[in-house]
């Protein structure tokens, strides 16, 4: 049976070199990594090569709640594609398409089945959104 495939993307006022670095670089994703400003990542961890792992833990602030997301490195093209496997199976792909002046980041995931696509595809974006503000403000 084939998954539910959903897409979310934002163009970043930045380079591709200076995008993927905050992308994959520990020390910038526990800057970006959450959805909302009451959330944070305190924790990110990248091997970035082929069968290589990652994790952001992503945490409310009030310590309410608080998840791992991670998976393991299927593709990898430097500046311009990512493509991993979730811990639940699922598929992801990020294409990085840029140049020197802005980068246009592409996700697309499979969905799970315990929420609603709608509310994945917000989450989702919400993350990417606030990728986007980190990256153009440093």
């Amino acid at each position: 049976m084939e998954k539910t495939k959903i897409t979310v993307e934002a163009t970043i006022n930045a380079s591709v070199q200076k995008v993927w670095k905050c992308w994959t670089e520990p020390k910038h994703i526990t800057k970006w990594c959450f959805a909302s400003d009451d959330w944070h990542a305190p924790v990110a961890e990248n091997d970035l090569r082929v069968g290589g792992s990652f994790m952001s833990r992503m945490e409310a602030k009030d310590g309410s709640f608080g998840f791992d997301f991670g998976g393991v490195y299927d593709g990898l093209t430097t500046h311009e594609h990512i493509s991993y496997t979730m811990e639940d199976t699922r598929k992801v792909s990020i294409t990085f398409d840029g140049d020197d002046k802005s980068t246009k980041v592409t996700e697309t995931f499979e969905a799970e089945s315990e929420n609603p696509v709608e509310m994945q595809q917000a989450g989702w974006q919400a993350i990417l959104n606030n990728f986007k503000k980190y990256v153009e403000s440093i």
